[in-house]
């Protein structure tokens, strides 16, 4: 969720909530996955050998999802990739483009429905001619949508036994869908200017709580079907399956995505079956899952309110209405649900098993179900980001998305920042791998943080903290391990920088969040504020004063008179203990700007929403970096 200053003459009009909701003429179903041309020799392709910060996706739905298509999206994975390169498509009657394009994307549409919705979407697929799915196909009721949201995705795939819709025609339907899906990729991709990743979402969600993962592949070296939840029915078994396709010369990582949701699930001290977690389990997650989605639609997974009073900055689009669906009461699971606190337990693991199950680096993504990937801007939310049930100023304001939460805790959603030498798929899938990502929560925001054992030097410009960065320590994503210096007392010291986008708001501060665990495992954190825009001194309590605010409510606008463009420290660690493991990240927050309901209200010429801010404080957040006590081993590779 980006926000900037716009006139109002340029804002989208909110779609009608029947609008568009026919079926155009089925495509016919393509013969096989186009097969990608061959790439440009790499002198070609643009290389930076200290990295560049490519923005993309890395959580999207389009009609290929059944969900997606009953609140009226019938834009396909190539629709989806025109809309991240700039170009300008119809969401339920309404014109829309970003207002910047995508360095790259990858459609994550639902393993679960890509059978039944190549069906529906293709003309001459086995089933096509489904009397369901020829009602599906006329049907422009938003209420009997919904119905079919509750009968064929809320109760097939929110038990521990999820099935197909009965509509469902076989196997080789979902090995059509995933060729639609591959064949948009190859399409789409243009390496050195955008990059397609192939992909797709294992959506498991045991007793409602989500524990959905996103599969994101190398190169287009990739299984016949994707698996769903009806086909692997946890976790482990999702892993065991990615091991055999390593086997077969495949690499594949998967991402799991909005822990606030997963009813104290995605952080839990046992396994599916109820076991303690053992040192198997902790390899094959660390393993597999590099990275984990730190924001979304659904709400800011980071931290709550609720549950870190002393952290001045929790209060930021927790989503508090999740807790009033499917079981998920917030507040009974406490901390479990929230990132930091699983990156902070994870060390007790480190400490018990040699290796850290939670070894996570951070990305942030949309989970947008109109097609539209990366439509994070505040001020370009007028189509919403589930099609009709979120598509009007009424509905976001009074009504909910089924099931999830209500319309006025939702927002635009979170972008993933990677830091890679070029922009080919091969460069932006190892720089996931290798944790060197960040998350914004809709800003063009850079972030770069390093480490070592040791002083930093302090840099004399931002070419100089990377080139240093890289050469002395490690970067976000890398780890610290303990050796004859730290044993000797070596301190880590860390490097920050962070730089707006060019139409961006200004920033605020940087800060350093350090997490640990105390003599019980039990996950302790604190917050240091470590750049700030200004002459802001901190107080006896060591915190920075508030920056300011120049958000005028009435119109939706702001101005850059506060903040900095570009901020960049140092930090040592005052309270470092060489024998206790520690994770620290990074987090960069603007100065204040209008939230997508004060855009709305003022566009509407209705009052602002009571009991929802008006302002927001967008922001970064960096993957981490691990200090290890011991020579275990911090997580597989």
């Amino acid at each position: 969720m980006s926000t900037r200053n716009v006139s109002t003459s340029a804002l989208i009009v909110a779609a009608a909530l029947t609008a568009a909701c026919g079926s155009p003429t089925p495509p016919k179903a393509p013969e096989a996955a186009a097969t990608p041309s061959a790439s440009p020799a790499a002198t070609s392709i643009p290389t930076n050998p200290l990295k560049e910060a490519y923005f993309g996706e890395q959580h999207l739905h389009t009609a290929y999802s059944l969900d997606a298509y009953l609140g009226g999206t019938r834009l396909t994975p190539s629709d989806a990739y025109r809309f991240a390169k700039g170009e300008e498509v119809e969401v339920n009657g309404s014109k829309v483009k970003l207002h910047a394009p995508l360095d790259w994307a990858a459609v994550t549409d639902h393993a679960e429905y890509l059978g039944e919705m190549y069906s529906t979407m293709v003309a001459g697929a086995p089933g096509h001619d489904n009397p369901q799915l020829q009602e599906l196909r006329r049907m422009t009721s938003y209420e009997d949508r919904e119905k079919w949201f509750v009968e064929y995705v809320q109760k097939a795939n929110r038990g521990t036994t999820p099935q197909h819709a009965p509509f469902y025609a076989g196997p080789e339907t979902a090995i059509g869908g995933w060729k639609v899906v591959l064949a948009a990729a190859a399409e789409h991709y243009k390496p050195g200017t955008f990059t397609t990743i192939p992909a797709f979402e294992w959506s498991a969600a045991p007793e409602g709580g989500n524990l959905h993962r996103n599969v994101f592949f190398r190169d287009t070296n990739v299984p016949e079907r994707p698996m769903s939840y009806v086909d692997i029915n946890r976790e482990e078994a999702l892993w065991s399956w990615m091991a055999g396709l390593e086997k077969q010369g495949m690499k594949v990582i998967a991402i799991p995505h909005n822990s606030n949701a997963s009813k104290g699930t995605m952080f839990s001290a046992q396994d599916s079956k109820g076991d303690p977690l053992t040192l198997e389990y902790a390899e094959m997650r660390s393993r597999f899952e590099p990275l984990i989605e730190m924001m979304q639609i659904k709400g800011n997974s980071e931290v709550h309110r609720w549950f870190w009073a002393a952290d001045e900055f929790a209060d930021f689009e927790n989503a508090d209405s999740l807790g009033d669906y499917s079981g998920r009461n917030l507040k009974a699971f406490g901390k479990q649900n929230w990132v930091r606190w699983g990156l902070i337990k994870g060390l007790a693991h480190q400490k018990s098993l040699g290796v850290n199950p939670y070894h996570y680096g951070i990305v942030g993504g949309t989970d947008t179900h109109n097609g539209t990937p990366s439509n994070v801007d505040e001020d370009n939310f007028a189509i919403g980001s589930h099609g009709s049930a979120d598509g009007t100023v009424e509905r976001r304001r009074t009504s909910e998305i089924g099931g999830w939460l209500k319309g006025k805790d939702l927002n635009p959603g979170a972008l993933t920042g990677v830091w890679a030498p070029q922009n080919t798929r091969e460069a932006i899938w190892d720089a996931m791998k290798a944790r060197e990502t960040f998350a914004t929560s809709g800003p063009r925001l850079k972030v770069r943080f390093f480490g070592r054992l040791g002083a930093m030097e302090k840099p004399a410009d931002a070419r100089r903290l990377v080139e240093s960065g890289y050469a002395q320590g490690v970067p976000m994503g890398g780890t610290l391990k303990a050796d004859a210096s730290a044993a000797a007392g070596a301190t880590p010291s860390f490097t920050v920088w962070a730089m707006k986008g060019p139409d961006d708001a200004n920033l605020d501060r940087i800060q350093i969040v350090k997490g640990w665990v105390d003599a019980e495992g039990e996950p302790q954190d604190r917050v240091f504020d470590v750049a700030w825009s200004g002459d802001r001194k901190p107080g006896k309590d060591g915190k920075v004063p508030a920056v300011g605010n120049t958000v005028d409510v009435t119109k939706a606008v702001y101005t850059n008179a506060i903040g900095s463009a570009e901020l960049m420290g140092t930090w040592t660690d005052p309270s470092f203990d060489p024998a206790q493991g520690a994770v620290y990240y990074v987090r960069v927050l603007q100065i204040p700007t209008p939230r997508w309901s004060t855009y709305d209200a003022v566009r509407a010429g209705v009052p602002l929403l009571p009991g929802v801010p008006a302002t927001v404080q967008e922001r970064a957040w960096s993957s981490p970096i691990w200090y290890t006590p011991t020579r275990g081993k911090s997580g597989a590779k």
